[in-house]
Formats: C-alpha cells, structure tokens, sequence
C-alpha cells in the first residue's frame, strides 16, 4: 500500500470533506476549520484545522465559545502530524483533557486475508431495530464495563438514528453466545469516499482470544468488497491493535481525543 497515497485521501475524504453523521449532526467550515456539530448524544468535534503558531490560540478559543453556546461537549481529534507541533499543549491550556492514544491503521480491502470464523455456540445478529442497539450496548458494558453506561446508551442512540435516516451507511452487527452479547461492532460507510471505517469490537473478557474479534472484521471487510470500498479504516486502540497489524493493516498515525467539557 502507498502509504502517502493513503493518508492524503484520508486527510481530504475524512477530514477536510467530511459529511455528517445523519440528521442531527451539522458540518461547518469557518476560518480553516472542519467541525461537526452533533444533538447531545452524537458525537461532536474539531476534525480539521488549519492553523499555525500565530492563529492557533484563538481558533481554539473560538471553538470553544461555539460549543460551549451549543452546550456540546467536544472532541478536537489530534493527529500526530497536526500542526502547529505545540498544538497538544495548548489544547491542555485551555481546559482539555487527553483520552488514551489511538492508532490509525488502513488495510487495502481486496489485500486482506479471509478471516476466521466464529467459535462455536456463537453467531453474528445483524442489528436492524431499537432491540439490537439495545444488544449493543449490552455487549459493550460487557466489554468495557459499568463505568462506561453512558457512552453505551449514547452508542445505542447513534446507532438506531443511523439505522433510521441513513441505513445504506452503516451495518451493525451483535456476536450472540447463545442469548448473551459478546461483542458489537458496526462498520460505517461513507458514500463518495474511498474509505469504510470499522468501529467497536470490544469483547466481552470472557470470551477474548477465541478470534471473535477478527471474525467481526472479517465480516465487515466482505461488506466493504461487495461495496466497492478501496479502505478499511480503525481508530484501533493497543488492544486491537496487534490484532490488526497481523491482518494486513498499515499504521498511518497515532491520534489522541482532547475532549472539552462544559
């Protein structure tokens, strides 16, 4: 894969092109920004910026002012090669706060290998419904744990509204042991882009390392094929990540969420 190729298209599709989530989410291109604006329980932030060591303190503020008006809590999503190159302590100057780092890996869809299939006594539910977002979520509490009840509700909430306005751009799917959720990973396609991006896939501890993760991969790779997609896209965290990179996929950046809350 060219690397360069890949992360160029990323840069212009991704982030300087972006288009919302849906409904409720509203993109804004003001003063070399790319922002999106989402209702309380999508997700809402900085994807571009276009700044340097003269203008970035006040476009910072600035982005600040516009979500604190709209009562949004905010993620500025930093890549490793953003500039200016103090741009991380700043945004810690001014009331961020940085979540763990995350890895962007891409994969040539048609280069990956077939994946594994399920262990037994497991099955794949594809989520259509209100009750299948609900399994989603169960399955990341599971995964994550009780410190994490929110974001699953906020999660099941993105899910059904995508599922309602836009069902052509994403396909969810629950790993089902028997009447248990394991796992819930979705895969979110973006028409005009070269890229679908995989999302989710926490497992349930008591049911890792018997290759459900990458059964789900596996799984959301042949939609990307039979879409025409030429990328895979994961935000992947240090957990996934080895996983990943034995697969096929190619480390572009790191990126970290600096989050602003109100």
């Amino acid at each position: 894969m060219d690397h360069a190729a890949a992360l160029a298209a990323y840069d212009l599709q991704m982030r300087q092109s972006a288009v919302g989530e849906g409904d409720g989410t509203r993109i804004e291109r003001v003063g070399g920004v790319v922002r999106a604006t989402g209702a309380a329980h999508d997700w809402s932030g900085v994807l571009w910026a276009d700044i340097d060591s003269a203008t970035a303190d006040a476009v910072i503020a600035e982005q600040v002012r516009h979500f604190t008006e709209a009562g949004r809590e905010f993620e500025w999503k930093l890549h490793s090669y953003d500039r200016p190159a103090d741009l991380a302590e700043r945004l810690l100057a001014a009331g961020f706060e940085a979540e763990p780092v995350e890895t962007l890996m891409v994969a040539e869809v048609d280069a990956l290998p077939p994946g594994p299939g399920l262990p037994d006594g497991v099955r794949l539910l594809t989520v259509t419904d209100a009750a299948g977002a609900r399994l989603m979520a169960e399955a990341h509490l599971a995964a994550f744990g009780e410190d994490d009840a929110e974001l699953s509700e906020r999660l099941a909430r993105r899910v059904l509204d995508r599922l309602t306005q836009t069902p052509d751009e994403i396909v969810a799917v629950v790993a089902m042991a028997g009447e248990r959720p394991v796992c819930g990973a979705r895969i979110e396609l973006r028409p005009g882009t070269d890229f679908a991006g995989l999302w989710g896939g926490g497992t349930d501890p008591r049911w890792r390392g018997k290759g459900i993760y990458r059964a789900t991969v596996a799984h959301r790779a042949r939609i990307a094929a039979e879409r025409g997609y030429r990328y895979l896209q994961v935000d992947a965290s240090d957990d996934s990540r080895p996983i990943l990179d034995r697969l096929g996929f190619s480390t572009l950046c790191t990126t970290t969420p600096y989050v602003y809350r109100p």
